[in-house]
């Protein structure tokens, strides 16, 4: 079985890869990931996943390298992760009441071949009061997720619905569309 390496650090991303069953290692990306001028959500999240698997697999020949990244899209404008409470307080309540587009992109490459694949997840949140925000904020510390929020916890009492293909995309990992990839680059994967 070819070498498998996850090019991120996300405690999410790993959980969700080792339900696969399969062999892997973590190493952490070096990309800058500020989006470019006038960019767009879906391509930001394109870019970020191929150039994590990029750099990794330059680092690690031979093994096949996943890079992944999530961009929550608030009417086409990309929210990042929000890094600090005040900023995911902001986040959070500028999403109140709205639909939000999660794109998350994968990257599966190898010594210059590559395999991509892209999910779209869509969150209504129902209408969110201040108080209720700032006691999420305080309970989950989401300032590492894009969106700040954790759909896995407490988060998805945030929402009136989720619109997606695959539940794991959320998470920050599509497994559907990743189990595909592998297949292709000659993977078992049941």
């Amino acid at each position: 079985m070819p070498a498998l390496v996850l090019a991120s650090t996300s405690r999410y991303r790993r959980d969700l890869l080792e339900r696969l069953g399969l062999p892997f290692d973590c190493a952490r990306p070096q990309v800058d990931e500020t989006p470019h001028a006038n960019e767009a959500p879906l391509a930001l999240a394109a870019r970020l996943a191929s150039a994590k698997a990029a750099d990794v697999a330059a680092r690690h020949p031979g093994s096949w390298v996943i890079g992944s990244d999530q961009v929550a899209d608030l009417n086409g404008q990309p929210l990042g992760k929000p890094g600090t409470v005040e900023a995911a307080c902001a986040q959070l309540a500028a999403m109140s009441g709205q639909t939000v587009r999660f794109h998350t992109a994968i990257s599966l490459t190898r010594d210059g071949e590559s395999f991509t694949a892209m999910d779209l997840t869509q969150v209504r949140f129902r209408t969110l009061q201040a108080p209720e925000i700032a006691r999420y904020v305080a309970i989950e510390q989401p300032l590492d997720c894009a969106g700040s929020f954790k759909c896995e916890g407490l988060g998805i009492s945030l929402f009136d619905a989720i619109d997606n293909r695959d539940p794991t995309a959320l998470i920050g990992l599509p497994l559907i569309a990743l189990c595909g990839l592998l297949r292709r680059a000659g993977f078992s994967v049941p």
